[in-house]
């Protein structure tokens, strides 16, 4: 893989994020990758108020991950307190997933989360139907808690479900 370079994501970002994570996640351009939601969800998987809420926020950061100026993931850490931080919307541009960026992204998540917010323990919620999802951050050290916690299916700002079954379940890790 070409140089990538990490920075934080800033106001002036958001217009970019939206649409990366978008594709990423829903619709048919995501079907490229192999971490979509396209079969569980519809309509957008994020909104630019949102991401600009995020941006601005001191208890969270949008770390990009750019190539040649151009952005191909994401990953977004906000500190939970009490040495908790939460690990979210990590986005990989669908045609590149694969190639480890990925782990990169979650490396650079967890070092923010301990130099900026202290934390110690990393969680992250995934929709119970990724299975392989789930089993790839088994692999990158994150265990299933047992916790699972209900999908907001009557919030639009979360996506359409197209089921009725759909859940979170809770992983973490201890940030050592």
């Amino acid at each position: 893989m070409d140089e990538v370079t990490f920075r934080a994501a800033t106001a002036s970002d958001v217009a970019l994020i939206q649409p990366l994570v978008h594709h990423a996640y829903r619709g048919d351009r995501a079907r490229a990758g192999w971490t979509h939601e396209a079969d569980l969800l519809d309509a957008a998987r994020i909104d630019e108020e949102a991401l600009a809420e995020s941006v601005s926020n001191p208890g969270q950061v949008i770390l990009l991950a750019e190539r040649e100026g151009s952005l191909i993931g994401c990953v977004h850490v906000t500190d939970k307190g009490g040495g908790l931080a939460y690990l979210g919307m990590l986005t990989v541009d669908a045609t590149l997933q694969g190639g480890g960026l990925g782990r990169r992204l979650i490396d650079q998540a967890e070092a923010i989360a301990r130099s900026r917010f202290a934390a110690d323990r990393m969680e992250m919620t995934v929709i119970v139907q990724r299975t392989e999802l789930i089993a790839w951050y088994e692999r990158r050290g994150y265990a299933l808690t047992g916790e699972r916690r209900p999908f907001p299916t009557t919030d639009p700002r979360f996506g359409v479900p197209r089921r009725s079954d759909l859940a979170f379940v809770v992983l973490d890790r201890a940030l050592t």
